[in-house]
This record gives C-alpha cells, structure tokens and sequence, in this order.
C-alpha cells in the first residue's frame, strides 16, 4: 500500500512540474482602460445608480464604459443609466463593472 501510494504521489509530483501553470490571459486593452477610469472617478462619482462612465472610451472607440451592480438590480436596467453608443449600436462592445471597479463581463 505504501508503494501504491508512493508511486501516486509521485507521478502526480513529476507531471505537475511537467506542466506548468497557464499564464493568466491579460485584460484587453479597453478592460484597462475602463478599470483605470472607474478608479480615477471613484471617489467623487455616485456610481448606485449604475451609470455609464465612458460613452465610448476615449482610447477604445468601439468600447463603452458601464457600472452595473453585480449580481444586477434593476436601476441597472433603466436606459438613462445604459451607455447610449452601445444601446444605439455606435459602440460594438462594452464593458461592465462593479461598484468596486472589479470586471464583471466584457462584450
């Protein structure tokens, strides 16, 4: 039983050092973009209602910025609280995040 046991562990020891790890996948440029400007405007910005920060982003044209409450509520819902490029299809792509400026999704 030993043996067995023995043998399990290090086979499991050997192939994980075999395969290491994938690197974690980097946010996209406009994921960054959106991060940065929800930490900057943080402190001085009300973001209960779930608004719109970036309609679009500056860098990223074909991104908006969104804050959502996560999981969703529905003042998330409300257009006056939705980026207007996206909802109206000037801008292919958003991305969402939370109050805490954490991602919630990018599409």
């Amino acid at each position: 039983m030993k043996k067995v046991f023995l043998f399990l562990a290090l086979t499991v020891l050997f192939f994980g050092c075999l395969y290491p790890k994938p690197e974690p996948i980097p946010f996209p440029d406009a994921v960054k973009e959106c991060i940065s400007l929800c930490k900057e405007i943080k402190a001085e910005t009300d973001f209960s209602s779930g608004p719109c920060i970036a309609n679009p982003l500056e860098k990223n044209p074909d991104y908006v910025c969104d804050i959502a409450h996560n999981p969703r509520e529905e003042v998330d819902n409300q257009a006056e609280n939705q980026c207007s490029a996206f909802r109206e299809g000037k801008a292919k792509h958003f991305v969402e995040l939370n109050e805490e400026c954490g991602l919630i999704k990018e599409y």
